[in-house]
């Protein structure tokens, strides 16, 4: 068995595979030499903890050794929140490699460093590609493997610095060119990941656009670094922000039809990503590795094990993708909500992607939440019933645009004026979404006899949530009043949109027998 790429996914994958193989070959292939590594910190989540515990209580300890915990806050107009949790940590990458490195070697893997190697080029019983991003055996073979690669829109630029943050923190800044929003987070008792994202006309206005196109394919942009620096000087404690390859990227979502051909696997970024901001790499690379170790033990010959492995792993990637575009749009429209009060905007947060209901929230932070409601409101916090949080919600009365209604759940029949607008896109910051909200802006300005809106979508989670960000870019550039149309089963989603000020009112209907 042959593995192209030391990165984790690959080495993760090397050591599973020997320990259940120990009378296999194992060889891992890398071109750049072990010093060379690049990146800052990386996080792991919760379950992503508990599955390289079960798969691999070894490396998982010494991982967690290796690690810096920290709690999660949100910094905007000089008030921070903050969630104390127990169970996020963060490593440097190079130190996760050195570990990987590490128990792999212990475990009987080969590596084979500064070499530059194809899967033609090897012999090899099984060749697994976890040659990252720009990953080579895919596109060599990119019709074979259908692959697409999608570029977005927003810039981001990974940075770090050398302190130790108090904790993680999202924050904002507004500058004379527009707004960045850091993801910040402590990975060693001094260092941290510095994380900063921007819209393009932003970056443009900074002039960073110039920057980039002059920098030398591995060099730092000292020009963007020194002014985020300033710009950030208030959660970077006097420090400055360092760099390591650092330059302005878009990201790239990867997907591929087919994982495998042949003897020949795809594994991690090689075969699919998903926005860091809520599913790392390393995350998907190392989970992957597990399943892929798991189907070749199961079954009774190669092809049947790579089609077990594409079989069970793909339902979950792609659901964790659509989950992060989700994410990645929120924070790409992150300073449009910036009028918001902090513990709205961690509850938009924290529901964006439909995963977390408020209900659910407030279990692991109901100071947080109760303030929130009390601010969606307008009342005092002692006046917020946590405990039937759902009806209260719905309950609250609204005044908007003159008219006032008795609760935030209507019926839409009873409001005048109100025109329905069915939502049939799967981008809602696409070029049709765009169509669509200069459609009700058009038609609000021309027709005085238009009250709002009327939003209705087909009957599942996903058009739900992309009806909610449809119904949210209407409020905030159109200024019309927004009523939501869906079924009662999704009240916990309808609950979170109206905390969250996507929307203004709703009504639920019973879905027919």
């Amino acid at each position: 068995m042959d593995v192209l790429g030391g990165g984790p996914g690959g080495l993760y994958a090397a050591r599973l595979l020997k320990l259940r193989h120990p009378e296999c070959r194992v060889r891992v292939f890398e071109q750049s030499e072990p010093a060379a590594t690049f990146g800052f910190g990386v996080g792991l989540a919760t379950r992503t903890q508990r599955n390289l515990d079960a798969a691999d209580p070894e490396t998982f300890a010494a991982i967690v050794a290796g690690s810096w915990p920290h709690e999660l806050s949100m910094s905007v107009g000089g008030r921070q929140v903050i969630l104390a949790v127990d169970n996020l940590f963060a490593i440097g990458r190079s130190t996760l490699l050195d570990i990987l490195r590490r128990h792999a070697a212990a475990a009987g893997v080969e590596f084979r460093y500064g070499v530059r190697v194809g899967a033609d080029d090897l012999d090899a019983d099984l060749v697994i590609a976890a040659d990252g991003v720009s990953s080579g055996t895919r596109e060599a073979r990119a019709e074979v493997f259908g692959a697409r690669v999608d570029v977005h829109r927003g810039l981001y630029l990974w940075a770090g610095t050398d302190v130790a943050l108090p904790r993680a923190v999202f924050t904002p800044v507004r500058t004379e060119y527009g707004s960045f929003v850091a993801h910040a987070y402590p990975y060693a008792s001094d260092r941290s990941t510095f994380l900063i994202e921007t819209d393009e006309e932003t970056w443009r206005r900074a002039g960073f656009d110039v920057s980039t196109e002059r920098l030398p394919f591995d060099a730092d942009d000292e020009h963007s670094l020194a002014y985020l620096s300033d710009a950030f000087s208030e959660h970077l404690q006097g420090h400055r922000l360092i760099g390591n390859r650092t330059r302005w990227l878009r990201f790239r979502t990867v997907s591929c039809d087919r994982w495998h051909d042949g003897n020949l696997v795809l594994l991690g970024d090689a075969a699919h990503t998903a926005h860091y901001s809520i599913g790392s790499g390393t995350k998907l690379a190392m989970e992957g590795g597990i399943a892929l170790d798991a189907a070749i033990a199961a079954a009774g010959d190669l092809e049947e094990a790579l089609v077990r492995y594409e079989q069970g792993r793909r339902p979950a990637v792609e659901h964790l993708q659509e989950t992060a575009t989700r994410s990645m749009n929120w924070w790409d429209s992150f300073p449009t909500r910036l009028d918001l009060p902090v513990e709205q905007l961690l509850v938009s947060y924290m529901t964006r992607a439909g995963k977390v209901s408020v209900d659910r929230f407030a279990s692991s932070a109901p100071d947080v939440v109760r303030t929130a409601l009390a601010r969606y409101a307008g009342c005092g916090e002692s006046q917020v019933d946590v405990s039937a949080l759902t009806d209260w919600a719905l309950r609250q009365p609204l005044t908007r645009a003159g008219h006032r209604f008795g609760s935030r759940r209507v019926q839409a029949a009873d409001i005048p004026g109100l025109r329905p607008v069915e939502v049939r896109l799967t981008d809602p910051w696409g070029s049709d979404a765009d169509a669509l909200v200069k459609g009700v802006a058009d038609a609000v300005g021309n027709d005085q006899a238009w009250s709002g809106v009327l939003l209705s979508a087909a009957p599942e989670s996903g058009s739900v949530l992309t009806m909610f960000d449809v119904a949210e870019r209407i409020r905030r550039e159109v200024g019309a009043l927004v009523v939501a149309q869906l079924d009662a089963g999704d009240t916990e989603l309808a609950v979170a949109a109206l905390v969250s000020e996507r929307v203004d009112l709703v009504e639920l209907t019973e879905r027919a027998a």
